[in-house]
């Protein structure tokens, strides 16, 4: 007796490689677009490795300035064409050096996690914002 077949199938989830390689092209291509783009990053499970499917890829962009508020900036970028799905957090440059004093536990996260895709040259203050590793910029 003949049994029923499925009709669904196996979607294979970007590993990290993969999500990094197309972060790096869409910061470059952001960062080429929008030159108030001083700064892009990613932290959380893909820049732990500790990524599954369903993990979406975590963003900090860092901007010059914005009229926007730090909750509708997110939406005015971009990034349904990176395979997963991305959480933005866009800061103007000044919340960025203030983080540490109004986020220390976040910005200490960061300092430990992030990965950095873009930055532009001539841009950062030495130890400003949550992130002054020394050599932090991949």
């Amino acid at each position: 007796m003949p049994g029923r077949s499925s009709s669904s199938y196996v979607r294979k989830w970007p590993n990290a490689r993969e999500v990094d390689a197309a972060a790096r092209r869409w910061a470059m291509a952001l960062a080429r677009s929008r030159p108030e783009v001083l700064e892009i990053g990613y932290f959380g499970s893909y820049a732990r490795g500790d990524w599954g499917p369903g993990s979406d890829l975590d963003l900090v962009v860092i901007v010059a300035s914005s009229p926007l508020p730090f909750e509708r900036r997110a939406a005015e970028i971009d990034a349904t064409n990176l395979p997963v799905p991305a959480d933005l957090l866009v800061y103007t440059q000044q919340e960025w050096q203030a983080l540490r004093k109004r986020s220390p536990h976040f910005a200490r996260t960061l300092r430990r996690e992030i990965v950095w895709l873009f930055h532009r040259p001539a841009t950062r203050k030495p130890d400003t914002g949550p992130d002054t590793v020394p050599g932090c910029y991949s």
